[in-house]
């Protein structure tokens, strides 16, 4: 196992089982770059581990399931199935909260970290953001 396999299992480790904002800043450069479908780019390891906080709150129970698993030089990518219950407050990009909708979810995602020097630079996560916010009961019934 390299270097980007032991930090991606750290990260997947502090987001679900064991959750730790302070574990999670250490695995982040501080001037690292993130993308993810709900919050779009973030700069820095503030940023960053703001938005695994609110994650964590929302869905304080989190698991993974891991279903593929790769490192590829200095990048790590795992694909999996995060699932928990929200009993927290879930923060919205626009500033609004919503109040725990107590359900579960359970959503299929890729992510992608490329490390240097054992922390990461670079982070993508992928996942259906509207079959989030559907399992959540926070999409009208009818379609769009």
């Amino acid at each position: 196992m390299g270097e980007a396999r032991e930090v991606m299992d750290r990260l997947t480790d502090a987001v679900t089982t064991h959750a730790d904002l302070k574990v999670l800043s250490e695995l982040y450069a501080e001037d690292a770059v993130a993308f993810t479908p709900d919050e779009g780019e973030l700069r820095g390891r503030d940023s960053i581990v703001e938005y695994w906080r609110t994650m964590t709150e929302a869905i304080p129970e989190a698991t993974f399931q891991s279903l593929h698993s790769y490192e590829v030089g200095d990048t790590a990518i795992d694909e999996g199935i995060f699932s928990g219950r929200n009993t927290g407050p879930l923060e919205l990009p626009n500033g609004e909260t919503l109040p725990a909708t107590q359900k579960e979810i359970r959503i299929r995602g890729v992510d992608i970290a490329t490390v240097k020097d054992g922390r990461i630079v670079d982070y993508r996560l992928y996942f259906d953001e509207m079959d989030f916010l559907g399992q959540l009961g926070l999409l009208p019934d009818e379609p769009f």
